[in-house]
Protein backbone atom coordinates (compact mmCIF):
# COMPACT_ATOMS: atom_id res chain seq x y z
CA UNK A 1 0.00 0.00 0.00
CA UNK A 2 2.68 2.43 0.53
CA UNK A 3 4.50 1.49 -2.23
CA UNK A 4 1.53 2.61 -4.01
CA UNK A 5 1.11 5.33 -2.37
CA UNK A 6 4.56 6.36 -3.33
CA UNK A 7 4.19 5.56 -6.75
CA UNK A 8 1.05 7.69 -7.23
CA UNK A 9 2.54 10.44 -5.56
CA UNK A 10 5.89 10.24 -8.09
CA UNK A 11 3.64 10.60 -11.11
CA UNK A 12 1.77 13.46 -9.60
CA UNK A 13 5.26 15.40 -9.02
CA UNK A 14 5.81 14.68 -12.59
CA UNK A 15 2.83 15.88 -13.68
CA UNK A 16 3.31 18.93 -11.93
CA UNK A 17 6.47 19.53 -13.50
CA UNK A 18 5.35 18.77 -16.88
CA UNK A 19 2.64 21.36 -16.45
CA UNK A 20 4.89 23.64 -15.06
CA UNK A 21 7.39 23.13 -17.83
CA UNK A 22 4.55 24.41 -20.45
CA UNK A 23 3.31 26.72 -18.38
CA UNK A 24 7.18 28.66 -18.54
CA UNK A 25 6.98 27.55 -22.54
CA UNK A 26 3.89 29.10 -23.36
CA UNK A 27 4.85 32.28 -21.39
CA UNK A 28 8.52 32.37 -23.19
CA UNK A 29 5.93 32.12 -26.64
CA UNK A 30 4.00 34.87 -25.36
CA UNK A 31 6.63 37.34 -24.58
CA UNK A 32 8.57 36.22 -27.78
CA UNK A 33 5.64 37.61 -29.98
CA UNK A 34 5.57 40.40 -28.01
CA UNK A 35 8.94 41.26 -28.39
CA UNK A 36 8.51 41.13 -32.03
CA UNK A 37 4.95 42.83 -32.58
CA UNK A 38 7.25 45.19 -30.29
CA UNK A 39 9.80 45.68 -32.90
CA UNK A 40 7.22 46.40 -35.70
CA UNK A 41 5.17 48.84 -33.70
CA UNK A 42 8.15 50.51 -32.75
CA UNK A 43 9.89 51.14 -36.18
CA UNK A 44 6.17 52.31 -37.47
CA UNK A 45 6.33 55.30 -35.97
CA UNK A 46 9.74 56.76 -37.32
CA UNK A 47 9.39 55.33 -40.59
CA UNK A 48 5.72 57.33 -41.24
CA UNK A 49 7.32 61.09 -39.66
CA UNK A 50 9.99 60.40 -42.25
CA UNK A 51 8.24 59.23 -45.08
CA UNK A 52 5.80 62.27 -44.67
CA UNK A 53 8.45 64.62 -44.13
CA UNK A 54 9.97 63.47 -47.52
CA UNK A 55 6.34 64.34 -49.39
CA UNK A 56 6.88 67.68 -47.70
CA UNK A 57 4.23 67.11 -45.44
CA UNK A 58 3.89 69.90 -42.51
CA UNK A 59 4.55 68.66 -38.61
CA UNK A 60 0.99 69.73 -38.18
CA UNK A 61 -0.45 66.78 -40.71
CA UNK A 62 2.36 64.63 -39.12
CA UNK A 63 0.92 64.53 -35.87
CA UNK A 64 -2.53 64.54 -37.13
CA UNK A 65 -1.55 61.43 -38.45
CA UNK A 66 0.32 60.25 -35.46
CA UNK A 67 -2.63 60.36 -33.71
CA UNK A 68 -4.70 57.97 -36.08
CA UNK A 69 -2.84 55.19 -33.86
CA UNK A 70 -4.04 55.94 -30.45
CA UNK A 71 -7.18 57.11 -31.69
CA UNK A 72 -7.57 53.73 -33.00
CA UNK A 73 -6.47 52.23 -29.29
CA UNK A 74 -9.11 53.98 -27.56
CA UNK A 75 -12.49 53.66 -29.97
CA UNK A 76 -11.87 49.75 -29.72
CA UNK A 77 -10.51 49.15 -26.02
CA UNK A 78 -14.57 49.27 -25.23
CA UNK A 79 -14.65 46.37 -28.06
CA UNK A 80 -11.99 43.86 -27.23
CA UNK A 81 -13.80 41.84 -24.47
CA UNK A 82 -16.70 41.11 -26.41
CA UNK A 83 -14.69 40.40 -29.44
CA UNK A 84 -12.63 37.68 -26.96
CA UNK A 85 -15.86 36.13 -25.52
CA UNK A 86 -17.02 36.06 -29.57
CA UNK A 87 -13.92 34.72 -31.69
CA UNK A 88 -12.12 33.46 -28.63
CA UNK A 89 -8.88 35.36 -27.95
CA UNK A 90 -6.26 32.47 -29.66
CA UNK A 91 -8.46 33.08 -32.61
CA UNK A 92 -8.55 37.18 -32.11
CA UNK A 93 -5.14 37.61 -31.74
CA UNK A 94 -3.74 35.79 -34.43
CA UNK A 95 -6.13 37.65 -36.47
CA UNK A 96 -5.20 41.27 -35.59
CA UNK A 97 -1.57 40.12 -35.90
CA UNK A 98 -2.21 38.96 -39.51
CA UNK A 99 -4.05 41.79 -40.51
CA UNK A 100 -0.94 44.05 -38.88
CA UNK A 101 1.26 42.51 -41.45
CA UNK A 102 -1.25 43.13 -44.25
CA UNK A 103 -1.59 47.26 -42.97
CA UNK A 104 2.41 47.45 -43.24
CA UNK A 105 2.05 45.69 -46.63
CA UNK A 106 -0.73 48.17 -47.59
CA UNK A 107 2.07 51.03 -46.64
CA UNK A 108 4.53 50.40 -48.59
CA UNK A 109 2.42 49.49 -51.48
CA UNK A 110 0.11 52.61 -50.90
CA UNK A 111 2.59 55.64 -51.07
CA UNK A 112 0.10 57.81 -50.01
CA UNK A 113 -0.66 59.88 -47.02
CA UNK A 114 -4.46 59.85 -46.66
CA UNK A 115 -4.46 56.23 -47.50
CA UNK A 116 -2.08 56.16 -44.52
CA UNK A 117 -3.96 58.06 -41.75
CA UNK A 118 -6.54 55.05 -42.59
CA UNK A 119 -4.08 52.56 -42.24
CA UNK A 120 -2.87 53.79 -38.93
CA UNK A 121 -5.97 54.32 -37.43
CA UNK A 122 -6.35 50.48 -38.67
CA UNK A 123 -3.37 49.37 -37.06
CA UNK A 124 -4.37 50.86 -33.62
CA UNK A 125 -7.42 49.16 -33.83
CA UNK A 126 -5.35 45.66 -34.49
CA UNK A 127 -3.06 46.01 -32.09
CA UNK A 128 -4.94 47.15 -29.30
CA UNK A 129 -5.72 43.54 -28.78
CA UNK A 130 -2.04 42.03 -28.70
CA UNK A 131 -1.55 44.63 -25.67
CA UNK A 132 -4.28 43.43 -23.44
CA UNK A 133 -4.36 39.60 -24.42
CA UNK A 134 -0.23 39.78 -24.12
CA UNK A 135 -0.36 41.38 -20.75
CA UNK A 136 -3.36 38.72 -19.59
CA UNK A 137 -1.71 35.92 -20.75
CA UNK A 138 1.68 36.92 -19.34
CA UNK A 139 -0.36 37.67 -16.22
CA UNK A 140 -2.35 34.00 -16.13
CA UNK A 141 0.58 32.11 -16.89
CA UNK A 142 2.97 33.68 -14.48
CA UNK A 143 2.61 32.13 -10.98
CA UNK A 144 1.77 34.52 -8.60
CA UNK A 145 4.59 34.35 -6.57
CA UNK A 146 6.76 35.05 -8.85
CA UNK A 147 4.45 37.80 -11.28
CA UNK A 148 6.13 40.44 -10.17
CA UNK A 149 9.58 39.77 -11.71
CA UNK A 150 8.06 38.12 -14.91
CA UNK A 151 6.09 40.85 -15.50
CA UNK A 152 9.14 43.41 -15.32
CA UNK A 153 11.20 40.98 -17.60
CA UNK A 154 8.22 40.91 -19.58
CA UNK A 155 7.93 44.54 -19.97
CA UNK A 156 11.93 44.69 -20.23
CA UNK A 157 11.77 42.47 -23.52
CA UNK A 158 8.50 44.90 -25.09
CA UNK A 159 11.14 48.00 -24.32
CA UNK A 160 13.83 46.14 -25.87
CA UNK A 161 11.27 45.33 -29.24
CA UNK A 162 10.51 48.88 -29.12
CA UNK A 163 14.11 49.88 -28.71
CA UNK A 164 15.07 47.31 -31.92
CA UNK A 165 12.73 48.93 -34.50
CA UNK A 166 13.85 52.41 -34.93
CA UNK A 167 17.51 50.47 -35.10
CA UNK A 168 16.45 48.70 -37.65
CA UNK A 169 15.44 52.02 -39.38
CA UNK A 170 19.04 52.63 -39.16
CA UNK A 171 20.56 50.13 -40.52
CA UNK A 172 17.35 49.97 -43.77
CA UNK A 173 16.71 53.37 -44.31
CA UNK A 174 13.30 54.21 -45.74
CA UNK A 175 13.43 53.52 -49.11
CA UNK A 176 11.89 50.68 -50.94
CA UNK A 177 10.12 47.97 -49.44
CA UNK A 178 13.06 46.89 -46.56
CA UNK A 179 11.46 48.35 -43.59
CA UNK A 180 7.80 47.49 -44.98
CA UNK A 181 9.06 43.61 -44.78
CA UNK A 182 11.15 44.45 -41.38
CA UNK A 183 7.02 45.34 -40.00
CA UNK A 184 5.29 42.54 -41.74
CA UNK A 185 8.01 39.99 -40.30
CA UNK A 186 7.75 41.19 -37.27
CA UNK A 187 3.56 40.82 -37.14
CA UNK A 188 3.60 37.60 -38.83
CA UNK A 189 6.05 35.94 -36.47
CA UNK A 190 3.79 37.12 -33.21
CA UNK A 191 1.28 35.60 -35.26
CA UNK A 192 3.19 32.01 -36.08
CA UNK A 193 4.34 32.39 -32.02
CA UNK A 194 0.96 32.48 -30.52
CA UNK A 195 -0.40 29.62 -32.66
CA UNK A 196 2.26 27.80 -31.90
CA UNK A 197 1.69 28.28 -27.74
CA UNK A 198 -1.89 28.29 -28.47
CA UNK A 199 -2.94 24.95 -26.24
CA UNK A 200 -2.14 27.24 -23.16
CA UNK A 201 -3.71 30.31 -24.03
CA UNK A 202 -7.24 29.29 -23.50
CA UNK A 203 -9.76 29.23 -20.88
CA UNK A 204 -10.24 32.70 -19.43
CA UNK A 205 -13.05 33.72 -22.42
CA UNK A 206 -15.23 30.76 -21.09
CA UNK A 207 -14.51 31.26 -17.53
CA UNK A 208 -18.56 31.98 -16.72
CA UNK A 209 -17.84 35.00 -14.69
CA UNK A 210 -20.20 37.63 -15.52
CA UNK A 211 -19.32 40.34 -17.80
CA UNK A 212 -18.23 43.30 -16.75
CA UNK A 213 -17.89 46.74 -19.04
CA UNK A 214 -15.53 49.19 -19.15
CA UNK A 215 -17.62 51.84 -16.67
CA UNK A 216 -18.22 48.33 -14.05
CA UNK A 217 -14.53 48.10 -14.03
CA UNK A 218 -14.26 51.09 -12.96
CA UNK A 219 -16.00 51.69 -10.21
CA UNK A 220 -14.48 48.54 -8.65
CA UNK A 221 -10.65 49.70 -9.36
CA UNK A 222 -10.56 53.77 -10.16
CA UNK A 223 -7.00 54.06 -8.61
CA UNK A 224 -5.63 51.69 -10.72
CA UNK A 225 -6.92 53.31 -14.26
CA UNK A 226 -5.96 56.33 -12.49
CA UNK A 227 -2.49 55.22 -12.39
CA UNK A 228 -2.28 54.06 -15.99
CA UNK A 229 -3.79 57.17 -17.09
CA UNK A 230 -0.81 59.18 -15.24
CA UNK A 231 1.83 56.71 -15.92
CA UNK A 232 0.79 57.61 -20.29
CA UNK A 233 0.47 61.15 -19.69
CA UNK A 234 4.05 61.08 -17.50
CA UNK A 235 6.13 58.77 -19.97
CA UNK A 236 4.75 60.39 -23.68
CA UNK A 237 4.80 63.78 -22.12
CA UNK A 238 8.36 63.13 -20.94
CA UNK A 239 9.63 61.44 -24.33
CA UNK A 240 8.07 64.40 -26.53
CA UNK A 241 9.15 67.36 -24.19
CA UNK A 242 12.44 66.50 -22.69
CA UNK A 243 14.40 67.51 -25.95
CA UNK A 244 12.65 70.95 -25.84
CA UNK A 245 13.37 71.14 -21.74
CA UNK A 246 17.14 70.41 -22.22
CA UNK A 247 17.31 72.83 -25.86
CA UNK A 248 15.97 76.03 -23.24
CA UNK A 249 18.76 75.40 -21.22
CA UNK A 250 21.12 75.38 -24.64
CA UNK A 251 22.08 71.32 -24.59
CA UNK A 252 23.35 70.79 -27.77
CA UNK A 253 21.45 68.82 -30.32
CA UNK A 254 23.39 65.51 -29.99
CA UNK A 255 22.80 65.56 -26.40
CA UNK A 256 19.19 66.54 -26.66
CA UNK A 257 18.82 62.59 -28.66
CA UNK A 258 20.54 61.43 -25.46
CA UNK A 259 18.50 63.02 -22.68
CA UNK A 260 15.87 60.56 -24.50
CA UNK A 261 17.80 57.57 -24.97
CA UNK A 262 18.78 57.82 -21.13
CA UNK A 263 14.87 57.83 -20.11
CA UNK A 264 14.60 54.71 -22.65
CA UNK A 265 17.65 52.72 -21.26
CA UNK A 266 16.41 53.34 -17.81
CA UNK A 267 12.89 51.71 -18.59
CA UNK A 268 14.66 48.80 -20.45
CA UNK A 269 16.82 48.18 -16.90
CA UNK A 270 14.86 48.52 -13.86
CA UNK A 271 11.64 47.17 -14.63
CA UNK A 272 13.03 43.81 -13.39
CA UNK A 273 14.39 44.97 -9.92
CA UNK A 274 10.96 46.76 -9.78
CA UNK A 275 9.29 43.79 -10.14
CA UNK A 276 11.06 41.82 -7.68
CA UNK A 277 10.06 44.76 -5.33
CA UNK A 278 6.51 44.30 -5.99
CA UNK A 279 7.19 40.62 -4.90
CA UNK A 280 8.14 41.67 -1.80
CA UNK A 281 6.08 44.90 -0.54
CA UNK A 282 2.92 44.52 -3.22
CA UNK A 283 2.16 46.24 -6.72
CA UNK A 284 -0.23 48.42 -4.67
CA UNK A 285 2.63 50.15 -2.05
CA UNK A 286 5.11 50.15 -5.49
CA UNK A 287 2.43 52.34 -7.16
CA UNK A 288 2.76 54.79 -4.81
CA UNK A 289 6.66 54.35 -4.28
CA UNK A 290 7.17 54.73 -7.93
CA UNK A 291 4.73 57.82 -8.45
CA UNK A 292 6.65 59.50 -5.62
CA UNK A 293 10.11 58.87 -7.30
CA UNK A 294 8.32 59.50 -10.60
CA UNK A 295 8.14 63.40 -9.06
CA UNK A 296 11.18 63.95 -6.97
CA UNK A 297 13.19 63.28 -10.53
CA UNK A 298 10.72 65.99 -12.33
CA UNK A 299 11.89 67.90 -9.14
CA UNK A 300 15.34 67.56 -9.94
CA UNK A 301 15.59 68.03 -13.84
CA UNK A 302 16.01 72.14 -14.06
CA UNK A 303 17.87 71.66 -10.81
CA UNK A 304 20.38 69.16 -12.38
CA UNK A 305 20.20 70.15 -16.28
CA UNK A 306 23.49 71.18 -16.61
CA UNK A 307 25.41 68.17 -14.54
CA UNK A 308 26.36 64.27 -15.56
CA UNK A 309 23.74 64.05 -12.42
CA UNK A 310 20.89 64.39 -15.23
CA UNK A 311 21.58 61.11 -16.54
CA UNK A 312 20.74 58.75 -13.14
CA UNK A 313 18.07 61.15 -12.66
CA UNK A 314 16.81 60.51 -16.20
CA UNK A 315 17.19 56.90 -15.83
CA UNK A 316 15.39 56.22 -12.80
CA UNK A 317 12.56 58.64 -14.06
CA UNK A 318 12.36 56.19 -17.04
CA UNK A 319 12.32 53.56 -14.88
CA UNK A 320 9.72 54.47 -12.16
CA UNK A 321 7.50 56.49 -14.62
CA UNK A 322 6.61 53.41 -16.67
CA UNK A 323 6.80 51.50 -13.31
CA UNK A 324 3.60 52.55 -12.13
CA UNK A 325 2.24 50.85 -15.10
CA UNK A 326 4.58 47.76 -14.32
CA UNK A 327 3.08 47.70 -10.93
CA UNK A 328 -0.52 48.86 -11.71
CA UNK A 329 -0.67 45.38 -13.80
CA UNK A 330 0.67 43.24 -10.67
CA UNK A 331 -2.00 44.95 -8.44
CA UNK A 332 -4.60 44.17 -11.29
CA UNK A 333 -3.54 40.57 -11.60
CA UNK A 334 -3.93 39.86 -7.98
CA UNK A 335 -7.08 41.41 -7.57
CA UNK A 336 -8.77 40.17 -10.69
CA UNK A 337 -9.53 36.88 -12.68
CA UNK A 338 -11.04 35.90 -16.28
CA UNK A 339 -12.95 37.67 -18.06
CA UNK A 340 -12.59 40.46 -15.17
CA UNK A 341 -8.99 40.36 -15.93
CA UNK A 342 -9.70 41.00 -19.71
CA UNK A 343 -11.88 43.90 -19.05
CA UNK A 344 -9.59 45.60 -16.72
CA UNK A 345 -6.84 45.47 -19.31
CA UNK A 346 -8.91 46.90 -22.23
CA UNK A 347 -9.72 49.93 -19.30
CA UNK A 348 -5.94 49.89 -19.09
CA UNK A 349 -5.54 50.34 -23.13
CA UNK A 350 -8.50 53.05 -23.41
CA UNK A 351 -6.64 55.22 -20.29
CA UNK A 352 -3.54 54.73 -21.75
CA UNK A 353 -4.37 55.98 -24.85
CA UNK A 354 -6.35 58.72 -23.12
CA UNK A 355 -2.76 59.67 -21.25
CA UNK A 356 -1.24 59.83 -24.64
CA UNK A 357 -3.46 61.94 -25.97
CA UNK A 358 -4.30 64.79 -23.15
CA UNK A 359 -0.22 64.44 -21.91
CA UNK A 360 1.63 66.27 -23.82
CA UNK A 361 -0.50 68.69 -25.32
CA UNK A 362 -1.46 69.86 -21.74
CA UNK A 363 2.36 69.90 -20.74
CA UNK A 364 3.64 71.74 -23.62
CA UNK A 365 0.86 74.54 -23.17
CA UNK A 366 1.80 75.06 -19.78
CA UNK A 367 5.78 75.36 -21.31
CA UNK A 368 4.66 77.90 -23.42
CA UNK A 369 2.72 79.49 -20.56
CA UNK A 370 5.58 79.51 -17.84
CA UNK A 371 8.79 78.09 -19.41
CA UNK A 372 10.57 74.83 -19.25
CA UNK A 373 9.17 74.48 -15.42
CA UNK A 374 5.78 73.89 -17.01
CA UNK A 375 6.92 70.04 -17.83
CA UNK A 376 8.66 69.14 -14.18
CA UNK A 377 5.56 70.79 -12.83
CA UNK A 378 3.03 68.95 -14.79
CA UNK A 379 4.64 65.44 -14.01
CA UNK A 380 5.42 66.22 -10.11
CA UNK A 381 1.37 67.42 -9.91
CA UNK A 382 -0.21 64.26 -12.18
CA UNK A 383 1.83 62.10 -9.74
CA UNK A 384 0.60 64.12 -6.01
CA UNK A 385 -2.71 63.93 -7.64
CA UNK A 386 -1.85 59.81 -8.03
CA UNK A 387 -0.45 59.80 -4.47
CA UNK A 388 -3.26 61.17 -2.52
CA UNK A 389 -5.98 59.53 -4.51
CA UNK A 390 -4.27 56.18 -3.72
CA UNK A 391 -3.87 56.55 -0.45
CA UNK A 392 -7.59 57.78 0.24
CA UNK A 393 -8.50 54.62 -1.57
CA UNK A 394 -6.54 52.96 0.61
CA UNK A 395 -7.54 54.01 4.39
CA UNK A 396 -11.28 55.18 3.37
CA UNK A 397 -11.81 52.68 0.71
CA UNK A 398 -10.13 49.69 1.55
CA UNK A 399 -9.78 48.81 -2.07
CA UNK A 400 -7.60 50.07 -4.82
Amino acid sequence: MASTSRGWQHGRDRLERSEAGTQWAALAGVTAALAMFGAAQGLSSPLFTLLMQKQGMSPALIGLSAAMMPLGLILSASFVPAAVRLVGARNLAVGCSLIGALCFLGIGYLQDWVAWFVIRFIIGVVINPLYILGEVWALSLAPPSRRGRVMGVFNTLMGAGYAAGPFALTLLGTSGWAPFLVGVAGFTLCAVILHAVSSKLTGFEDDGQPASGLVGFAKMAPALLLAVLVSAAVQQSTYALVPVFGASYGLAEAVLASLVMALSLGNILLQIPLGLLAERFGGRAMIIVCALATSACALLLPLLIMTPLIWVVLLVMGAVGYGVYTMALVELSSRFKGSALVAGNAAFALMWGAGGIVGPPGAGLLMQGIGPLGLPVVIAGLDAVLVLFALYRSSVRRAF
